[in-house]
């Protein structure tokens, strides 16, 4: 791990300068702290801000680039107004993708920065993640990826560093919570948005909201499974209060990509 991270500053070096995408996430502040302590003021965060990106989430991200030191800008990527994306394709992800990094690679060719950098690390090589191709295509690079570091290192490194990001749960676009098909739109985003702030509120930490129609389907971590049943009433008022008519609570509990699990099923029909 310890040499990952040296090889990871040496191929930060080499860079000269860059942009970082930064949302606050784990992995971009992790990769922004070792950015600017590498690169210096020779680093520009960039976190873009949409309807799928809740406003909780873009506070804390200008906060943590505060704390850091580092030089942040937030655009507009919204994403709904992407032809096609609100129909939510199996490969929604490369449009949303192409569509920030597009503006993100405009701001590094406008201001001179050498490279443009996003934080995915190495065990996204294991999920279907369509946006890859959009980076691939715009020359975007993964330095996470490349040194081989994974989330669970880099949340090790991260507290070694005093990140406050070091614990904080894994996080993804409001969008990521449809099932492929069902039409994306505001309304329907504010709606599953309300009702993950009121689970926020409290006090889970790994859930997520996926909605499918009129119902909420809730995931949560196994540990927190048996807080959530003992709640159920509470739980259900609140999603009802948000704008859902039904909530369920789903026996598999929490877990990345949920939603590409209906793929392989898909295919094999």
């Amino acid at each position: 791990m310890d040499k990952k991270l040296e090889e990871l500053k040496t191929l930060l070096t080499s860079y000269g300068s860059a942009v970082v995408a930064f949302s606050g996430g784990v992995d971009s502040t992790f990769l922004a702290r070792v950015a600017r302590d590498t690169l210096s003021d020779r680093v520009l965060l960039v976190t873009a801000t949409s309807s799928t990106y809740p406003a909780s989430e873009l506070e804390e991200a200008r906060e943590l680039a505060r704390r850091m030191g580092c030089r942040h800008e937030v655009i507009v990527s919204e994403e709904l107004a992407i032809e096609g994306f609100a129909d939510n394709p199996p490969d929604r992800c490369y449009h949303c993708k192409s569509e920030l990094f597009g503006k993100i690679a405009a701001i590094a060719r406008k201001e001179k920065f050498g490279v443009v950098c996003d934080g995915s690390n190495a065990d996204d090589l294991d999920d279907y993640r369509p946006g890859r191709r959009a980076l691939k295509e715009l020359g975007v690079r993964s330095p996470l990826c490349e040194v081989g570091l994974t989330k669970a290192e880099i949340r090790e490194l991260s507290a070694r560093m005093g990140l406050p990001t070091a614990t904080k749960p894994a996080y993804a676009c409001l969008a990521s919570r449809f099932p492929y098909g069902e039409k994306i739109t505001d309304e329907k985003l504010r709606i599953v948005g309300a009702a993950e702030e009121k689970l926020r509120a409290l006090g889970f930490r790994m859930f997520r909201v996926r909605i499918h129609g009129d119902a909420a389907r809730l995931e949560f971590d196994r540990a927190e499974m048996g807080r959530a049943w003992a709640m159920r009433d509470e739980l259900s008022a609140l999603c009802k209060e948000a704008g859902f008519v039904f909530a369920s609570l789903d026996l598999d509990g929490y877990r990345t990509g949920a939603m590409n699990e209906a793929l392989g099923k898909r295919s094999e029909k």
